[in-house]
Parts: structure tokens; sequence; C-alpha cells
């Protein structure tokens, strides 16, 4: 399946089971204070098994053709936990995850399974927003002696930030679906009207002001 129709294929699931919420008019506020339009919450998914294999297959696809040389799969804790675990028993390699801070009690642990200093690692994330908690997860892994190799993610805003996040972090992401791909089939599945679109793409624009 080429990366558009998967893309699509993605949004189109995330609607059908309301992992994502469409609401230009009632705006949702996020944790950041934003108001948004978009409430994601890829967790849903797992809920519904034929959509959670197709998520698992994509992810697991995209990791063969994009990171061969991966040993590893760290799932970002919390969203990525669960995607990560499916696909690392899918490709038969080993997992771990990544809390966002280390524990405060036992063995302080921030990464929780057996990471060899040098080992080639992915890690999966549920959810890409300006990609700032997903980076720090990447700097544990490399922190601890693993090679972070790319990540993978089922869904990105597309912010321009989290490019710019990315790239100065030296970290290749590829995500199943996007932004553009989700209005799309908002509209085509009649989830949104076409109107809409004008507010949701000026949302992305500068989603730190926008509907102050």
């Amino acid at each position: 399946m080429d990366t558009t129709t998967t893309a699509h294929q993605v949004a189109s699931f995330l609607l059908e089971t309301e992992a994502v919420k469409l609401s230009p008019e009632k705006p949702f506020k996020w944790s950041s204070g934003w108001n948004s339009p978009i409430y994601c919450d890829n967790r849903v998914t797992l809920s519904f098994p034929h959509i959670r294999s197709f998520i698992k297959q994509q992810l697991a696809e995209q990791i063969k053709n994009n990171f061969p040389e991966a040993e590893a799969i760290a799932g970002v804790a919390t969203a990525g936990i669960a995607q990560g675990a499916l696909v690392a028993d899918l490709l038969e390699m080993p997992f771990l995850y990544v809390r966002p801070e280390p524990k405060k009690h036992g063995m302080g642990n921030q990464i929780e399974g057996k990471l060899i200093p040098g080992q080639k690692v992915v890690l999966v994330e549920d959810l890409i927003s300006t990609g700032g908690s997903s980076l720090k997860s990447a700097e544990a892994v490399r922190a601890a002696g693993g090679e972070v190799v790319g990540m993978v993610a089922i869904f990105t805003y597309g912010f321009a930030l989290a490019d710019e996040n990315f790239r100065e972090a030296g970290i290749t992401l590829h995500c199943l679906s996007n932004y553009s791909a989700l209005t799309e089939a908002a509209v085509a599945n009649g989830y949104i009207q076409e109107s809409a679109m004008e507010a949701l793409a000026e949302w992305r624009k500068s989603p730190e002001t926008w509907g102050n």
C-alpha cells in the first residue's frame, strides 16, 4: 500500500473510531493552553481489533522499509507502549519503553526493558504535535547508550515546529497519517462540511494564537 493510500485509510479509521474529534465551532482546550479544533487520542484504536492490526502492520512496514538496521523497538510512554509492543511482537524484535522521566523509587529507571549499549533503536509514538516529549524519549535512549535510528508514529499534526525539532535532533520521522489526509477524509466521509476547511487550515498555521 502506498503512503498516500495508507494516510487516508488511517485517517478514516481515526474518524470512524472517534479517536479523532473535529469541532471547529466549539474548540477543545489542550493542556498547553492552545485552543484547537481537533482532539486526538489514538489509544481508542486499540479497542478495534481489525484497525489495531492494520495500524500494527503499517507501522511494522514503515520500520522494515525505512530502518532495516533496527535491532530493538522502544515505545514512548504512555500511548506508544501498546503500539510499540504490538509492532515488536510482529517483527520479533526486543521491546522496551521510555518513561517521561526516571522513576522516583526502586531502581529509578527511565527505560524499562533491556537496552544493550550500541543497540539500534526505533521509537514508536502514537501522536506528534511539537515533538518535544517524543524527542525527550529519544534523548533518554541515547543517554543510556542506545543508537536512535528513527521514529515512527500513527499521526502528525504537521506543525513546522515539529519538523524543525526533529531536524535539529537528527532524527528521521515517518508517520502513517497526517493533518491534511485527516481533513480530506473528514470532508469526504461527511464528518465536517467543506466550509469548515478554512478554519482547520488557519489553526495549523498558528495553533498557539488561534481562537484567542
